[in-house]
């Protein structure tokens, strides 16, 4: 049996749409401008979708709405302190955010340097005019850009990226200013190889080579932060640019409207200070190396001795330079040293002392052992440090006066050698001085004699020929010398009995040799 069962129709639940929320303001900026209108204000808050106007006091003002939560108004004329609402189809907003009208002067925007750059942007771009004070924006185009208060006259600011022609504008309180053009231009970004000279003084002043490609539109040269004292573009890859001054090490930049280049050191150097030279005497020649001591000395570009320059130097470091020094006449002068930071001289540092001269030596010669005193005569001997006989030291010398030398005679080998005197003028000329070996007899002809004397020997034996003395005992006898192998002497008077016969010369004294007085015959 069928069953009828009824069915109930089924529920349908309507979906109704939400009501969109009233729109609010928390913010506005800037908030004030120009009793005139003009001034772009950015209103911040929720709700802003569909906007359908924006009043300021009752006044609509013409607006963009840019998010949800962010709208741009062109503030209308005004006066006082009025109150900024937004009205969606969701309402009215009721937040009491004010914009206050005030009568500062429009800016005005006279020029703009430079007035061109990269599209990349980043180029700083000075703005000169007036009513700048309290700006709030700086726009390139519709474009936001970074911006620096330097004064009522002037603003500094960044260009962002951009591209062709746009127009420069500075809203201020009193509202925005009129349009100055500034190009994008894809010019490429100047690029630095090299700085000459590298360094210079704390003062500045040092003309600097720039070297590298893209200068020819060099629109600013700076050291670190500081623009060059002046600059001149010489062709696309030279610019020649004057140090400001300075201190330290700062990187040298190029900008041109392609950007500015990479940087390039330059450091600042403090001014030289010298304070030794050691030796600080030398030779009247060429030659001798000096030691010159001090601070700042890194990068010396000369050494001067008086007025000449050293015959060549080293920077061994800052506190330190060793340089030849150059010929010069006797007598002091200056030392100076110059570096990039400046110049310092040290007044009569040096002195140039004249070489020694020797006039002669006496005696000229004496014995191979050395031992024996000479006189040594001659000019400029004051500051002897050396008196040598060949290769070997004098065994000792005393200075007498600046023309004499007493020197004892060193050892040596039988024969001349030169004999030299050394100050710090240099070494003087040589001259001769002869070592001899003592007188040798061999012979003696006759070796006996009347002990009346009146006769003469003849004494054979080698170095005769400089013989100063010939005694018969303890008494001198005239002699001749024959050679150097030959002497004859007088035979003196004395008793009878055997005498000692020697010879004496510088070289020394011969061993004696026996001659034999004979008495006459008795009656």
């Amino acid at each position: 049996m069928a069953v009828n069962r009824s069915v109930p129709p089924p529920t349908i639940t309507a979906v109704l749409p939400l009501a969109a929320a009233t729109p609010a303001v928390t913010s506005v900026s800037p908030t004030s401008g120009s009793t005139a209108g003009g001034t772009q204000v950015t209103v911040t808050g929720t709700g802003f979708t569909g906007a359908t106007g924006v009043r300021f006091g009752a006044t609509q003002a013409s607006f963009t709405v840019n998010s949800d939560t962010q709208i741009t108004a062109t503030a209308p004329a005004g006066s006082g302190t009025v109150q900024v609402t937004v009205t969606t189809p969701a309402g009215t907003s009721n937040q009491f955010v004010t914009f206050t009208y005030v009568t500062a002067p429009v800016p005005v925007l006279s020029s703009v340097s430079p007035a061109s750059g990269p599209a990349s942007g980043g180029t700083v771009v000075t703005l000169s005019g007036s009513g700048f004070s309290g700006a709030t924006a700086v726009r390139f185009g519709g474009v936001s850009a970074a911006f620096t208060v330097v004064s009522g006259s002037q603003i500094t600011a960044t260009a962002p990226p951009g591209s062709g022609n746009v127009q420069v504008t500075v809203t201020a309180p009193g509202g925005t200013s009129n349009g100055v053009s500034f190009t994008y231009v894809s010019a490429p970004v100047p690029v630095l190889t090299s700085a000459t000279p590298n360094s210079g003084p704390a003062a500045g002043g040092t003309t600097v080579t720039l070297t590298g490609t893209g200068l020819a539109a060099t629109t600013a040269v700076r050291f670190g932060a500081t623009p060059a004292t002046s600059f001149t573009v010489v062709s696309d890859t030279h610019v020649t640019a004057v140090a400001p001054a300075g201190t330290g090490t700062v990187q040298i930049t190029v900008t041109t409207p392609g950007g500015t280049s990479n940087g390039l050191s330059y450091t600042y150097s403090g001014a030289p200070n010298l304070s030794g030279v050691s030796p600080n005497q030398g030779s009247t020649s060429a030659g001798n190396t000096v030691t010159l001591t001090g601070t700042n000395l890194t990068g010396a570009t000369s050494v001067l001795f008086g007025a000449t320059p050293a015959t060549s130097f080293t920077v061994v470091s800052p506190t330190q330079i060793t340089a030849v020094a150059p010929a010069a006449t006797a007598g002091p002068v200056d030392v100076t040293v110059i570096t990039p930071g400046g110049t310092s001289t040290l007044p009569n540092a040096y002195f140039y002392v004249s070489p020694p001269v020797l006039l002669g030596v006496a005696p000229l010669s004496g014995p191979l052992a050395g031992g024996n005193t000479v006189t040594l005569t001659g000019t400029h001997l004051i500051e002897a440090t050396a008196v040598r006989f060949g290769a070997t030291a004098a065994t000792s010398f005393t200075v007498v006066s600046d023309t004499q030398i007493t020197a004892v005679v060193p050892a040596g080998a039988a024969g001349p050698v030169q004999v030299t005197v050394t100050t710090v003028g240099g070494t003087s000329n040589p001259v001769s001085y002869t070592y001899l070996a003592a007188p040798i007899v061999t012979t003696l002809v006759p070796n006996q004699g009347p002990a009346s004397g009146g006769s003469t020997v003849t004494l054979t034996g080698s170095n005769f020929a400089q013989t100063t003395t010939v005694l018969f005992g303890a008494v001198p006898t005239g002699f001749t010398v024959v050679s150097d192998t030959h002497l004859v002497a007088d035979v003196l008077a004395g008793v009878a009995g055997p005498v000692a016969i020697t010879v004496t010369s510088p070289g020394g004294t011969s061993a004696p040799t026996t001659y034999t007085r004979v008495a006459p015959p008795g009656i």
